[in-house]
């Protein structure tokens, strides 16, 4: 009987240290605000040098919805500065997106924003 509750105990145990690590992780990602203080406005694709991303963190993009939006896109609608069928579109101005692990692709969709560097390209680790 008490070999049952020592088990028991033991797998409590288990699951405590399991959700403690699920926390620090999740304590770990970090919110990039884009362009920093200019937020997400032209010539903001250099923004990401020398900083570090993770998969898990989000980019916080900062805006007037009136004058810009932010898409998620491909590697190809990032160079061409195309939409590609289907893309998510963000519009509210404050926006939080949660980078995956690789390339995460973003642009203005506004006639001629992206080609004038409203464009963002991030690799998370």
């Amino acid at each position: 009987m008490a070999q049952g509750r020592g088990n028991a105990a033991g797998f409590a145990v288990a699951i405590m240290l399991c959700l403690v690590v699920h926390q620090i992780g999740a304590a770990q990602a970090k919110i990039h605000k884009v362009g920093d203080q200019k937020g997400w406005t032209y010539n903001v694709a250099t923004w990401p040098h020398r900083k570090t991303f993770k998969a898990g963190d989000k980019l916080y993009f900062k805006y007037n919805p009136m004058f810009h939006n932010v898409i998620a896109v491909t590697k190809k609608g990032y160079k061409k500065c195309t939409v590609p069928k289907g893309a998510k579109v963000y519009n509210k101005g404050v926006d939080k997106i949660k980078l995956v692990k690789g390339p995460n692709y973003f642009i203005c969709g506004y006639p001629q924003h992206c080609q004038s560097g409203m464009k963002l390209a991030i690799y998370a680790q």
